[in-house]
């Protein structure tokens, strides 16, 4: 396993976490915006999320301090659960990491977080033609795909 560490993301991470963005090639409106944009909205985002106590951002630097992945969870209240649910909206590793416990170690972060607030259950969505969804990535680390489940979305 590549020598990585694993912590709360930064504002100083804003410019290896848009990099990250750009070098996962699937986001149109990313890859067609000038870095300096991306940088400019990854900023944006970051600092609202770090604003509050309902979203957290991990990420995964190599040894040689550079983002190599990262992942976004946030803690949603329920009435009918016992306790919140974590919500794991964004885990992306750069190409080159994939395969060596980098996100692993990202989905045990966000684990021992939910635990630490009391959630009752974790939830993602991954969809089917990704890498991670054919290898079976989250599935070896123990989450369960739901049979009858359907994710929906609306676009504003």
């Amino acid at each position: 396993m590549t020598e990585i560490l694993v912590r709360l993301a930064t504002v100083d991470d804003t410019a290896g976490l848009a990099s990250l963005l750009r070098s996962i090639g699937w986001f149109g409106r990313i890859s067609e915006e000038p870095p300096e944009k991306t940088v400019e909205k990854v900023t944006a985002a970051l600092a609202l999320a770090l604003a509050g106590d309902s979203h957290a951002i991990w990420v995964a630097e190599g040894a040689d301090g550079r983002v190599l992945a990262y992942a976004a969870a946030h803690w949603l209240p329920y009435l009918f659960l016992p306790g919140p649910e974590g919500y794991l909206s964004e885990l992306f590793v750069r190409e080159e990491a994939r395969g060596q416990g980098v996100g692993s170690r990202l989905l045990e972060a966000v684990k021992a977080e939910a635990k630490r607030r009391g959630c009752s259950r974790l939830q993602l969505v991954n969809f089917r033609q990704r890498e991670s969804y054919q290898r079976g990535f989250y599935a070896k680390a123990g989450w369960e795909e739901r049979p009858d489940g359907a994710s929906f979305v609306l676009y504003l």
